[in-house]
């Protein structure tokens, strides 16, 4: 497993119950876990929840981890990383070094030029660190000398303007990783891997060919494995979360160029989430290990799974940094769109002592979630769903570089089959929920708030994203800028079409999980999209739309198509029929409006207390 930030720490930077029991899950089907990167200095933090080994007291409490981890045959490594110019600017007493004075061009501190006294310390934080390391019974040390952090700071010539020993050349750019390396090798005596970025994805910054040779160079020295991955957390977020809008197999292909060119054991790794992609990395490249992250995340029992020796099907991790990335960066710790048991100490449910026959009536995503976990537990469960299984969701994967956003739907279908969920293909009715049931799940969703703009009568809504409905070369008009706005208008604008977006407040996409956000917004820009902000509609008259954008009048001519993407309510009629006649949880958009992530949550809370 790489190593996956968690924020499950309480501030002081000490293993909690939270950490044992995500890494516990964890541990049963892997050859060894890299646990979250190991702050080396509390002043030198990504997260105020990170895990530290900055000094002696938190020996015990790593060992107490790498002691449950180790419980099942499984190694642990310790990830050690500086993260220099990167250490979060919103932590009380941080403080940043980096090679040369260059802040992050996408925020962030200044950073002080380190000297020669700071690179000394800088070499005592890596081998203190390690000597705990190995008190504290890890089996391996990762050194991290990619990504954009501070020994990546030294090696990029884009950073690094240095005139002394430690810039100009490759070789003075590398020395400080070296003198690193050499450093740990001569005070512990566990073995060493290496990770670092393939190429940054950036100009003038670290490339493949700087890294077969710097890979070379650390052989000479003597390492056991490199580990490749690419990207910079400054320049290159996308890479280097691996996020759904970068291609996958680009890490696998840097790494099997260092694989060919230098005789050590690579590590694979970068959107590795499904069987296919490990038998690519297996057949094809001939990987000597593979490291998955969000696959783990996503599903504790991936490599058990497709092993053959748990026989469920994998809960599918999407590449969409929702919940994994969403959750640290609100404070809450990781948390994952697909698995609602991320992040809760007790992540396993019970047995129902008293099986009984429950209605779900909504087969969207809470509804699914709802009965797979209330038949997994033993209930006997029927699902009313009309239309397609899915709900919203089936939109999800249609606009561009989305398309992982479709794995979660049949992986419920698929479940709900061997579960031999009844699926009932209609509308549940009051008498016979009251007549055939013990209990009732209501998970019917939500619906498009309707708007009063006089004239407006002929309008899509997010459907219009399927194939028969997608216009081409047209004039569009979305009314609503959030996600569901955001995401048809990058559709209509890769189909060719003239897009307007309008919105009441300037924060077009919302709540969008960030990296989506950036880069969908950058779609829209390259197209000449337009985003009206503080702009309401009042009136539509055949292809003339009547506006107020900050209180003063605007129209926009020759618009073919109207989206309406203003917002939702939840949907929930049989509430009221059933009230006081059966017990009635309701869950989903139809008890609270959220989003995929909150509604798969609130789903599985609700079936494991029934």
């Amino acid at each position: 497993m790489a190593p996956v930030k968690t924020g499950y720490s309480d501030g002081s930077g000490v293993i909690t119950e939270k950490h044992i029991s995500f890494y516990s899950k964890r541990s049963k089907y892997l050859g060894a876990i890299a646990i979250e990167p190991l702050y080396m200095d509390a002043g030198l933090r990504e997260l105020p929840t990170q895990i530290g080994i900055d000094n002696d007291n938190k020996i015990e409490g790593l060992k107490q981890l790498t002691n449950i981890i180790h419980q099942f045959d499984t190694k642990v490594i310790a990830h050690l990383n500086h993260p220099g110019r990167m250490a979060n600017p919103k932590i009380p007493n941080n403080y940043f070094l980096s090679s040369s004075d260059i802040a992050c061009e996408a925020g962030g501190a200044t950073p002080e030029r380190i000297d020669k006294k700071g690179i000394e310390g800088v070499i005592e934080l890596f081998v203190n660190s390690a000597i705990r390391a190995q008190k504290a019974g890890f089996d391996i040390i990762e050194l991290q000398f990619g990504h954009g952090y501070l020994i990546s700071q030294f090696i990029s010539p884009k950073i690094n303007n240095r005139t002394d020993e430690y810039g100009g050349t490759f070789e003075n750019r590398i020395k400080l990783a070296i003198d690193i390396l050499i450093a740990v090798k001569s005070k512990v005596n566990l073995p060493i891997f290496i990770r670092l970025s393939g190429d940054e994805m950036i100009p003038n910054g670290i490339n493949i060919d700087e890294m077969i040779a710097f890979s070379k160079v650390l052989k000479q020295i003597g390492i056991e494995a490199i580990h490749v991955s690419a990207g910079s957390v400054c320049s290159t977020p996308p890479w280097y979360f691996q996020h759904m809008f970068v291609p996958k197999g680009k890490t696998w292909e840097l790494a099997n160029k260092i694989k060919t060119s230098v005789n050590i054991p690579i590590i694979f790794v970068g959107q590795i989430n499904t069987k296919e992609d490990i038998e690519v990395l297996t057949n094809k490249y001939k990987a000597d290990y593979i490291a998955m992250g969000r696959a783990l995340v996503a599903d504790p029992d991936f490599i058990g799974i497709i092993e053959g020796k748990t026989p469920h099907n994998y809960r599918p991790c999407m590449d969409c940094s929702q919940g994994c990335l969403g959750g640290v960066k609100a404070g809450k710790g990781l948390e994952c769109l697909v698995n609602p048991t991320v992040g809760l100490i007790k992540n396993d449910f019970e047995i129902a002592t008293q099986p009984e026959k429950i209605a779900i009536v909504g087969g969207g995503l809470a509804g699914m979630e709802a009965a797979v976990t209330l038949s997994m537990r033993g209930h006997e469960v029927d699902l009313f769903e009309k239309n397609e299984l899915g709900g919203q969701f089936n939109y999800a994967h249609l606009s561009p570089k989305k398309q992982s956003m479709s794995k979660i739907v049949p992986f419920y279908i698929k479940t709900l089959k061997e579960l031999n969920v009844n699926i009932i293909k209609q509308e549940a009715t009051e008498n016979n929920l009251l007549n055939n049931y013990n209990k009732v799940v209501v998970a019917s969703g939500s619906v498009p708030s309707k708007l009063p703009i006089i004239g407006l009568t002929n309008f899509y809504w997010a459907e219009i994203l399927n194939k028969n409905n997608m216009p081409k070369n047209k004039n569009v008009l979305i009314i609503g800028g959030g996600l569901i706005g955001v995401d048809v208008a990058t559709a209509m604008v890769a189909n060719n079409n003239k897009v307007v977006i309008t919105k009441r407040t300037d924060d077009f996409g919302g709540n969008m999980e960030m990296i989506a956000k950036k880069l969908s917004l950058k779609m829209l820009n390259e197209h000449n999209a337009v985003l009206s902000d503080h702009t309401h509609i009042k009136e539509i008259d055949g292809k003339k739309i009547y506006a107020e954008k900050n209180s003063q009048p605007i129209e926009f001519n020759d618009i073919d198509i109207i989206v309406v993407s203003a917002g939702m309510k939840s949907f929930n009629p049989l509430v009221n029929l059933l009230k006081n006649k059966i017990e009635v949880f309701v869950i989903g958009d139809a008890n609270e409006l959220g989003d995929a992530q909150s509604a798969i949550k609130n789903a599985y809370l609700t079936a494991i207390k029934i």
